[in-house]
């Protein structure tokens, strides 16, 4: 278990943003349940969608920008999760471009490889790995979407959602698997110690000068076109 609780360069959980965010909350004094649970909600909706500049950033710099997409997200998630003694892991996959279209428009989404690299959480809680990933949209987000395609009942794909019931995800944890993007995976890469372990082999697959152009100007287009649908 020692490797599901490690300390690593990502999972910065020492960091006193960490430590302050832990403390104020309280995460450290609770049982397991509400640990998981608390640490969950507060990443899913307190942390808002949204794209950093790159995947392999440190958790406290996902707390510190406020916001954070799949992997992102999940950093902080395992920092939070690991810094109250909670075992987890990551699994990663690739998605289908598709997903992130609405968030993604015009040319950079022509631009855009075919396939995203993508993860998820995978929480030890009562001896049982629980795949965590509805923690990605926070609820106001995928509220106002929701009433945006109010028609879709049931498969809906695009603006960071893959799911087969658009309307009643599973998203909320009550000691169960949560998703928010499954529906749009088509490769698994398998299960990682750490997401340092994870991004050292599998990142985006963009040339250096795509790289630069994403975060400097791409992902700024993509914050404000999930800002506008979040304020409707």
């Amino acid at each position: 278990m020692r490797a599901y609780l490690k300390e690593t360069e990502l999972l910065n959980y020492s960091h006193p943003l960490i430590r302050q965010v832990i403390h104020s909350r309280q995460w450290d004094r609770m049982p397991r349940k509400e640990q998981i649970l608390g640490i969950y909600n507060y990443v899913r909706d307190e942390i808002l969608f949204g794209y950093n500049r790159a995947d392999h950033i440190p958790a406290s710099e996902v707390l510190q920008n406020g916001y954070g997409q799949c992997n992102t997200k999940g950093v902080l998630f395992m920092a939070l999760l690991r810094a109250v003694g909670v075992p987890c892991r990551m699994h990663g996959f690739a998605i289908d471009k598709k997903l992130q279209k609405g968030a993604m428009k015009g040319w950079y989404y022509q631009l855009s490889p075919r396939e995203i690299v993508h993860s998820w959480v995978e929480v030890l809680y009562e001896g049982k790995w629980l795949n965590i990933e509805g923690f990605i949209l926070d609820i106001p987000y995928l509220t106002k979407l929701q009433q945006k395609f109010g028609q879709c009942t049931d498969s809906f794909c695009g603006y960071g959602v893959a799911t087969d019931n658009f309307q009643n995800p599973e998203i909320y944890w009550n000691e169960n698997d949560t998703y928010v993007q499954k529906e749009g995976i088509v490769r698994d890469f398998g299960i990682y110690d750490s997401p340092d372990a994870f991004f050292s082999v599998h990142q985006q697959g963009l040339s250096p000068l795509k790289k630069t152009i994403y975060s400097r100007v791409v992902r700024h287009l993509m914050n404000r076109n999930v800002s506008r649908i979040r304020q409707g």
